[in-house]
């Protein structure tokens, strides 16, 4: 029974500390963003999502499909440095669902010169090929 127990805690130890690593890689994939975005790089920002048609992205009251609509819309709504201004995510809670999915949820803010606009998101993230990429993103 004591060998059991022993197995037992090294399969705990082993869960927990994949489960720190991934959390620790979805979070490092949103700093990048934040990072690519504050560079003026949505190119950049945008690898952080999953590069299918598949991608849905809801905001504004409406829901896209697909990887270059993303892009296009972040293209057209923020056309230069200035109206994409500074980024800075707030994270309420990265929860693991299983060693491939994860639930991101936290707050976004953006400061420009004449105005701070601020919302919330909710972002299911994938791991894929060996990356992490947002695959759902709900931003209010």
């Amino acid at each position: 029974m004591k060998g059991m127990k022993h197995y037992l805690l090294v399969i705990a130890l082993f869960l927990s500390g994949s489960a720190w690593a991934n959390e620790s890689e979805v979070r490092q994939v949103l700093m990048q963003q934040q990072q690519a975005w504050n560079q003026g790089d949505i190119p950049g920002y945008m690898q952080g999502y999953w590069q299918s048609e598949q991608l849905r992205f809801i905001s504004s009251g409406k829901i896209k499909y697909g990887w270059q609509k993303v892009l296009d819309g972040y293209l057209s709504r923020y056309p230069d440095r200035d109206t994409m201004g500074k980024l800075d995510f707030e994270l309420e809670s990265i929860t693991m669902l299983s060693d491939e999915l994860a639930l991101v949820v936290g707050r976004w803010q953006l400061t420009r010169k004449h105005d701070q606009p601020k919302g919330e998101f909710s972002l299911v993230f994938r791991k894929i090929d060996g990356y992490w990429r947002i695959i759902n993103d709900h931003t209010g």
